[in-house]
């Protein structure tokens, strides 16, 4: 079962005195104390609450083994599946996943705000590429693995880092402020080989929102590690070109009514256009 917002988001975006708190810390780069400390072996105790919290099954085995909070979150699985099938788009990671069409105007709405695809990738030129195309947002929970891999088979671009703040990317602080435009981030365009020329862009969270990618310039595997956050997780947004990609029925079904599905790491979830390979 997924939390809308926990308790500590739903004070920093719902109250009045929560809003001026959060502007406090991001004013005063809290966010640096807060990597030293998570980064620490101080940071130990943090682990047990956190598994506690979000229901993490992990034997107290294993929690024995990391050092600090960071060594605890950017743990690596071994369980994980990924369908191989050339013309089966897969899910680059374990999240919440909702689906958006990108309007002949280069924008696409989420929640109350609207965003230009030209604002989110500040790249006005690549923004046209993806007219009337599909945007993917897949939200990674507390209780995820912050791995990502790539979806296909192809060649990586260069990585655009864009400084920014650092929001939750819970529904609350979505419906507060426009976070994929406000947000730390990183983008790269992925030359795939079944669904054409696709930008991944993964987006920093609230406090801390460390983004560690492998470099650009190289060819990639589906299901090769593409990176991973570090101590806090977020979001990744994938845009496909008009016609490339076909949502799987049951998953269209529920995307078409705004619902979030879950999804993992290498999940089937949609299906390369046939038309769009005729051409």
């Amino acid at each position: 079962m997924k939390k809308e917002n926990d308790s500590s988001v739903r004070f920093l975006y719902g109250t009045v005195f929560g809003r001026s708190f959060l502007k406090l810390i991001q004013k005063s780069h809290a966010d640096r104390l807060m990597v030293r400390y998570l980064r620490s072996d101080w940071s130990r105790p943090c682990i047990r609450r956190y598994v506690r919290q979000n229901a993490i099954p992990i034997s107290q085995e294993e929690l024995q083994q990391y050092r600090s909070f960071r060594d605890f979150f950017v743990r690596e699985r071994e369980d994980r599946e990924v369908d191989f099938t050339p013309d089966h788009l897969i899910s680059p990671c374990d999240g919440w996943l909702t689906a958006y069409p990108i309007a002949e105007s280069s924008c696409f709405a989420i929640k109350h705000s609207r965003y230009q695809l030209k604002d989110f990738l500040q790249d006005e030129e690549l923004a046209e590429r993806y007219r009337g195309g599909t945007c993917l947002v897949f939200r990674l929970c507390a209780s995820d693995y912050h791995h990502y891999s790539y979806i296909d088979d192809g060649y990586q671009g260069e990585n655009h880092y864009i400084e920014g703040r650092l929001h939750s990317v819970q529904p609350i602080a979505c419906k507060t402020y426009p976070v994929f435009v406000l947000n730390r981030r990183s983008w790269c365009l992925l030359a795939t080989e079944n669904f054409g020329p696709v930008v991944q862009t993964e987006i920093g969270a609230l406090i801390v929102g460390g983004i560690a990618n492998r470099e650009g310039g190289s060819r990639f595997c589906r299901g090769q590690e593409k990176g991973h956050f570090e101590l806090a997780g977020s979001t990744i947004v994938l845009l496909f070109e008009q016609g490339r990609i076909c949502l799987l029925p049951e998953l269209a079904a529920k995307l078409g009514e705004g619902k979030e599905v879950r999804v993992e790491q290498g999940m089937w979830i949609a299906n390369r256009c046939e038309q769009r390979c005729l051409e």
